[in-house]
Protein backbone atom coordinates (compact mmCIF):
# COMPACT_ATOMS: atom_id res chain seq x y z
CA UNK A 1 0.00 0.00 0.00
CA UNK A 2 1.27 3.42 -0.62
CA UNK A 3 2.33 5.76 2.27
CA UNK A 4 2.11 8.69 0.34
CA UNK A 5 -0.59 11.37 1.75
CA UNK A 6 -3.93 11.27 0.67
CA UNK A 7 -3.00 8.12 -1.34
CA UNK A 8 -4.67 4.83 -0.41
CA UNK A 9 -4.08 1.61 -3.31
CA UNK A 10 -2.14 -0.93 -3.94
CA UNK A 11 -1.65 -0.51 -7.25
CA UNK A 12 1.60 1.25 -6.23
CA UNK A 13 2.15 1.82 -10.63
CA UNK A 14 -0.88 4.26 -10.08
CA UNK A 15 1.34 6.46 -7.92
CA UNK A 16 4.78 6.87 -9.72
CA UNK A 17 3.64 7.54 -13.32
CA UNK A 18 7.18 8.51 -15.08
CA UNK A 19 7.57 11.67 -17.73
CA UNK A 20 6.63 10.13 -20.90
CA UNK A 21 5.26 10.37 -24.27
CA UNK A 22 4.44 8.75 -27.56
CA UNK A 23 3.27 9.10 -31.12
CA UNK A 24 -1.02 8.46 -32.20
CA UNK A 25 -2.50 6.15 -31.24
CA UNK A 26 -0.67 5.26 -28.63
CA UNK A 27 0.50 1.55 -27.13
CA UNK A 28 0.41 -0.74 -24.15
CA UNK A 29 3.62 -1.87 -24.77
CA UNK A 30 5.21 1.72 -24.06
CA UNK A 31 3.86 2.72 -21.24
CA UNK A 32 5.80 3.83 -18.56
CA UNK A 33 5.43 2.00 -16.21
CA UNK A 34 2.97 -0.95 -17.59
CA UNK A 35 -0.90 -0.45 -16.87
CA UNK A 36 -2.43 -3.01 -15.20
CA UNK A 37 -5.11 -4.65 -16.55
CA UNK A 38 -6.24 -8.20 -14.66
CA UNK A 39 -5.62 -7.33 -10.94
CA UNK A 40 -8.84 -5.11 -9.32
CA UNK A 41 -8.41 -3.85 -6.04
CA UNK A 42 -10.30 -4.97 -3.17
CA UNK A 43 -10.56 -3.93 0.56
CA UNK A 44 -10.34 -5.81 3.89
CA UNK A 45 -13.08 -5.14 6.50
CA UNK A 46 -10.30 -3.51 8.58
CA UNK A 47 -10.04 -0.82 4.91
CA UNK A 48 -6.64 -2.01 3.53
CA UNK A 49 -6.83 -2.34 0.04
CA UNK A 50 -5.06 -5.64 -1.40
CA UNK A 51 -4.90 -6.91 -5.52
CA UNK A 52 -6.61 -9.78 -6.69
CA UNK A 53 -6.97 -11.53 -10.00
CA UNK A 54 -9.90 -10.55 -12.10
CA UNK A 55 -11.91 -14.41 -11.82
CA UNK A 56 -15.04 -14.79 -14.35
CA UNK A 57 -17.89 -16.73 -13.47
CA UNK A 58 -19.33 -17.60 -16.38
CA UNK A 59 -21.22 -14.50 -17.15
CA UNK A 60 -20.87 -14.32 -20.51
CA UNK A 61 -20.65 -18.43 -21.38
CA UNK A 62 -20.91 -18.92 -25.24
CA UNK A 63 -21.22 -15.51 -26.17
CA UNK A 64 -19.19 -13.50 -28.80
CA UNK A 65 -17.85 -9.99 -28.75
CA UNK A 66 -16.46 -7.46 -30.64
CA UNK A 67 -14.65 -4.91 -29.40
CA UNK A 68 -13.17 -1.95 -31.28
CA UNK A 69 -10.19 -0.64 -29.51
CA UNK A 70 -9.36 -3.88 -27.97
CA UNK A 71 -5.88 -4.29 -28.49
CA UNK A 72 -5.01 -1.61 -25.61
CA UNK A 73 -6.42 0.61 -22.46
CA UNK A 74 -9.83 -0.32 -21.40
CA UNK A 75 -10.45 -2.28 -24.27
CA UNK A 76 -7.37 -5.16 -23.75
CA UNK A 77 -9.04 -4.97 -20.09
CA UNK A 78 -12.49 -5.74 -21.19
CA UNK A 79 -11.51 -8.73 -23.83
CA UNK A 80 -9.65 -10.16 -20.76
CA UNK A 81 -12.42 -10.07 -18.31
CA UNK A 82 -14.88 -11.09 -21.09
CA UNK A 83 -12.71 -14.25 -22.30
CA UNK A 84 -12.58 -14.79 -18.07
CA UNK A 85 -16.61 -14.76 -18.07
CA UNK A 86 -16.39 -17.33 -21.05
CA UNK A 87 -16.98 -15.25 -24.14
CA UNK A 88 -15.04 -15.53 -27.25
CA UNK A 89 -13.76 -12.16 -28.84
CA UNK A 90 -13.06 -10.25 -31.92
CA UNK A 91 -10.28 -7.17 -31.21
CA UNK A 92 -10.66 -4.69 -33.84
CA UNK A 93 -7.23 -2.10 -33.85
CA UNK A 94 -5.52 -0.10 -36.23
CA UNK A 95 -1.95 -1.78 -38.13
CA UNK A 96 0.42 0.27 -36.12
CA UNK A 97 -0.89 -1.39 -32.97
CA UNK A 98 0.05 -5.39 -34.10
CA UNK A 99 1.94 -5.43 -31.52
CA UNK A 100 -0.38 -4.94 -28.58
CA UNK A 101 -3.15 -6.56 -30.40
CA UNK A 102 -0.88 -10.01 -30.47
CA UNK A 103 -0.18 -9.59 -26.48
CA UNK A 104 -4.27 -9.13 -26.07
CA UNK A 105 -4.69 -12.42 -27.89
CA UNK A 106 -2.38 -13.98 -26.05
CA UNK A 107 -4.14 -13.60 -23.09
CA UNK A 108 -7.37 -14.03 -23.90
CA UNK A 109 -6.10 -17.06 -25.09
CA UNK A 110 -4.65 -18.19 -21.68
CA UNK A 111 -8.21 -18.53 -20.73
CA UNK A 112 -9.48 -21.00 -23.44
CA UNK A 113 -11.31 -18.56 -25.40
CA UNK A 114 -10.65 -17.59 -28.99
CA UNK A 115 -9.69 -14.24 -30.16
CA UNK A 116 -9.84 -13.19 -33.60
CA UNK A 117 -7.78 -10.34 -34.34
CA UNK A 118 -8.95 -8.10 -37.28
CA UNK A 119 -7.21 -4.96 -38.34
CA UNK A 120 -8.34 -1.86 -40.25
CA UNK A 121 -9.58 1.79 -39.79
CA UNK A 122 -13.18 1.58 -38.69
CA UNK A 123 -13.57 5.60 -40.30
CA UNK A 124 -13.87 3.60 -43.34
CA UNK A 125 -17.20 2.21 -44.34
CA UNK A 126 -15.08 -0.73 -45.80
CA UNK A 127 -13.33 -1.85 -42.96
CA UNK A 128 -16.61 -1.68 -41.24
CA UNK A 129 -18.31 -3.90 -42.99
CA UNK A 130 -15.14 -6.37 -43.60
CA UNK A 131 -14.82 -6.60 -39.11
CA UNK A 132 -18.70 -7.55 -38.88
CA UNK A 133 -18.26 -10.00 -41.90
CA UNK A 134 -15.21 -11.95 -40.44
CA UNK A 135 -16.84 -11.85 -36.80
CA UNK A 136 -19.43 -13.95 -38.17
CA UNK A 137 -17.90 -15.87 -40.76
CA UNK A 138 -15.89 -17.10 -37.28
CA UNK A 139 -18.41 -16.85 -34.60
CA UNK A 140 -21.58 -17.31 -36.91
CA UNK A 141 -23.22 -14.98 -33.74
CA UNK A 142 -22.62 -11.49 -32.69
CA UNK A 143 -23.74 -10.88 -28.54
CA UNK A 144 -21.83 -8.08 -27.61
CA UNK A 145 -20.53 -4.81 -29.44
CA UNK A 146 -18.22 -2.52 -27.70
CA UNK A 147 -17.57 0.88 -29.17
CA UNK A 148 -14.02 1.86 -27.56
CA UNK A 149 -12.07 3.36 -30.38
CA UNK A 150 -11.35 6.77 -29.52
CA UNK A 151 -8.62 9.51 -30.27
CA UNK A 152 -7.70 13.04 -28.51
CA UNK A 153 -6.10 16.04 -29.38
CA UNK A 154 -5.26 18.87 -27.09
CA UNK A 155 -5.87 22.57 -27.88
CA UNK A 156 -5.41 25.60 -25.15
CA UNK A 157 -7.59 27.78 -27.47
CA UNK A 158 -10.22 27.74 -29.91
CA UNK A 159 -8.73 30.50 -32.34
CA UNK A 160 -5.84 27.76 -32.67
CA UNK A 161 -8.04 24.67 -33.10
CA UNK A 162 -6.76 22.46 -36.18
CA UNK A 163 -10.53 21.56 -38.29
CA UNK A 164 -8.27 19.03 -39.74
CA UNK A 165 -7.81 16.92 -36.21
CA UNK A 166 -11.25 18.00 -35.10
CA UNK A 167 -12.91 15.90 -37.81
CA UNK A 168 -10.78 13.23 -37.64
CA UNK A 169 -11.51 13.20 -33.75
CA UNK A 170 -15.36 13.39 -34.80
CA UNK A 171 -14.77 10.28 -37.15
CA UNK A 172 -13.30 8.38 -34.93
CA UNK A 173 -15.36 9.18 -31.88
CA UNK A 174 -18.90 8.87 -32.91
CA UNK A 175 -18.67 8.94 -36.63
CA UNK A 176 -17.37 5.12 -36.87
CA UNK A 177 -19.61 3.84 -34.02
CA UNK A 178 -23.02 5.39 -36.07
CA UNK A 179 -21.61 3.78 -38.73
CA UNK A 180 -20.32 0.13 -36.82
CA UNK A 181 -23.83 0.36 -35.76
CA UNK A 182 -25.92 0.13 -38.58
CA UNK A 183 -23.42 -2.61 -40.07
CA UNK A 184 -23.97 -4.68 -36.72
CA UNK A 185 -27.43 -3.94 -35.83
CA UNK A 186 -29.18 -6.56 -38.43
CA UNK A 187 -26.96 -9.27 -37.91
CA UNK A 188 -27.33 -8.99 -34.09
CA UNK A 189 -30.50 -11.19 -32.13
CA UNK A 190 -32.71 -10.07 -29.19
CA UNK A 191 -30.87 -10.45 -25.98
CA UNK A 192 -27.76 -8.86 -27.61
CA UNK A 193 -26.32 -5.48 -26.68
CA UNK A 194 -23.74 -2.72 -27.66
CA UNK A 195 -21.26 -0.40 -25.03
CA UNK A 196 -20.32 2.81 -25.89
CA UNK A 197 -17.51 4.39 -24.37
CA UNK A 198 -17.80 7.72 -23.42
CA UNK A 199 -16.16 10.02 -20.61
CA UNK A 200 -16.44 12.23 -17.62
CA UNK A 201 -15.94 14.67 -20.15
CA UNK A 202 -19.67 14.46 -21.71
CA UNK A 203 -20.43 15.78 -17.53
CA UNK A 204 -18.06 18.35 -16.88
CA UNK A 205 -16.55 19.64 -20.61
CA UNK A 206 -12.99 20.26 -20.75
CA UNK A 207 -10.92 23.55 -21.62
CA UNK A 208 -8.16 21.66 -23.86
CA UNK A 209 -10.77 19.23 -25.18
CA UNK A 210 -13.60 20.71 -26.50
CA UNK A 211 -13.88 18.87 -29.69
CA UNK A 212 -13.15 15.14 -27.68
CA UNK A 213 -15.56 16.19 -25.27
CA UNK A 214 -18.41 17.04 -26.98
CA UNK A 215 -17.98 13.89 -29.49
CA UNK A 216 -18.66 12.24 -25.84
CA UNK A 217 -21.09 14.22 -25.30
CA UNK A 218 -22.50 13.39 -28.46
CA UNK A 219 -22.06 9.45 -27.51
CA UNK A 220 -24.33 10.20 -24.64
CA UNK A 221 -27.10 11.27 -26.73
CA UNK A 222 -26.96 8.53 -29.35
CA UNK A 223 -26.43 5.59 -26.52
CA UNK A 224 -30.01 7.18 -25.39
CA UNK A 225 -31.32 7.80 -28.74
CA UNK A 226 -30.59 4.07 -30.10
CA UNK A 227 -31.43 2.14 -26.97
CA UNK A 228 -34.74 4.01 -27.72
CA UNK A 229 -34.90 2.78 -31.30
CA UNK A 230 -34.23 -1.04 -30.47
CA UNK A 231 -36.20 -1.42 -27.57
CA UNK A 232 -38.88 -3.39 -29.96
CA UNK A 233 -35.84 -5.81 -31.24
CA UNK A 234 -34.79 -6.38 -28.01
CA UNK A 235 -31.47 -5.30 -27.86
CA UNK A 236 -30.39 -2.77 -24.97
CA UNK A 237 -27.86 -0.10 -25.25
CA UNK A 238 -25.23 1.50 -22.62
CA UNK A 239 -22.33 3.55 -21.90
CA UNK A 240 -19.73 3.33 -19.67
CA UNK A 241 -18.50 7.24 -19.13
CA UNK A 242 -15.17 6.65 -17.06
CA UNK A 243 -13.02 9.28 -15.11
CA UNK A 244 -9.41 9.50 -15.90
CA UNK A 245 -8.08 6.11 -16.52
CA UNK A 246 -4.05 5.31 -17.44
CA UNK A 247 -4.30 4.40 -21.01
CA UNK A 248 -2.17 4.96 -23.83
CA UNK A 249 -4.75 7.48 -25.26
CA UNK A 250 -3.34 9.54 -22.29
CA UNK A 251 0.61 9.19 -23.41
CA UNK A 252 -0.38 9.98 -26.99
CA UNK A 253 -2.35 12.80 -26.88
CA UNK A 254 -0.25 14.72 -23.30
CA UNK A 255 3.10 16.32 -22.88
CA UNK A 256 5.65 14.01 -21.19
CA UNK A 257 4.73 16.93 -17.88
CA UNK A 258 1.27 16.19 -17.89
CA UNK A 259 2.00 12.30 -17.74
CA UNK A 260 4.36 12.65 -15.27
CA UNK A 261 2.59 11.31 -11.76
CA UNK A 262 -0.76 11.88 -13.33
CA UNK A 263 -3.41 12.03 -10.82
CA UNK A 264 -1.76 11.47 -7.97
CA UNK A 265 -3.09 13.45 -5.31
CA UNK A 266 -5.35 15.19 -7.43
CA UNK A 267 -8.44 12.65 -7.89
CA UNK A 268 -10.45 12.99 -5.19
CA UNK A 269 -10.95 8.33 -4.76
CA UNK A 270 -7.67 7.09 -3.43
CA UNK A 271 -5.91 10.08 -4.67
CA UNK A 272 -4.55 8.41 -7.75
CA UNK A 273 -5.31 7.80 -11.76
CA UNK A 274 -7.69 5.03 -12.29
CA UNK A 275 -6.51 1.33 -13.92
CA UNK A 276 -7.64 -0.16 -16.90
CA UNK A 277 -8.72 -3.28 -14.80
CA UNK A 278 -10.73 -0.98 -12.58
CA UNK A 279 -13.15 -0.20 -15.37
CA UNK A 280 -13.93 -4.37 -16.84
CA UNK A 281 -16.56 -4.73 -14.75
CA UNK A 282 -18.43 -2.13 -15.41
CA UNK A 283 -18.43 -3.73 -19.22
CA UNK A 284 -19.37 -7.19 -17.67
CA UNK A 285 -22.72 -5.53 -16.16
CA UNK A 286 -23.36 -4.05 -19.10
CA UNK A 287 -22.85 -7.37 -21.36
CA UNK A 288 -24.74 -9.58 -19.39
CA UNK A 289 -28.33 -10.07 -19.87
CA UNK A 290 -30.19 -7.45 -17.39
CA UNK A 291 -33.00 -4.62 -17.56
CA UNK A 292 -30.53 -1.84 -18.18
CA UNK A 293 -30.68 0.25 -21.90
CA UNK A 294 -29.69 3.90 -22.29
CA UNK A 295 -28.25 3.61 -19.34
CA UNK A 296 -24.52 5.38 -18.91
CA UNK A 297 -22.38 3.97 -15.95
CA UNK A 298 -20.29 6.46 -14.15
CA UNK A 299 -17.40 5.00 -12.62
CA UNK A 300 -15.65 8.52 -12.13
CA UNK A 301 -12.80 7.82 -9.19
CA UNK A 302 -14.75 10.94 -7.16
CA UNK A 303 -13.64 13.74 -10.33
CA UNK A 304 -16.99 15.09 -11.44
CA UNK A 305 -17.06 16.39 -8.03
CA UNK A 306 -13.74 19.12 -9.12
CA UNK A 307 -13.21 20.83 -12.13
Amino acid sequence: MSNDKNIFTAYDKSTYINKHTQPQPGMDENMSPLAVHTQVERWTREGEPYLEEYKGSSKLDGKAAIITGGDSGIGRTVAIFFAREGADVTISYLKEEEQDAQKTKSLVEETGRTALLVPGDLRQHSDRAELIKKHLDKFKYLDILVNNASKQFQCQDIANIEMEKVEDTFQTNIVQMIGLCKEAVPKMKCGSTIINTSSVGLYQGNPILVDYTATKGAIAAFTRSLASQLLSKGIRVNSVAPGPVYTPLQAASMPPEQMENMGVEEVPLYGRIAQPAELGESYVYLATSNLSTGTILHPNSGKYFIP
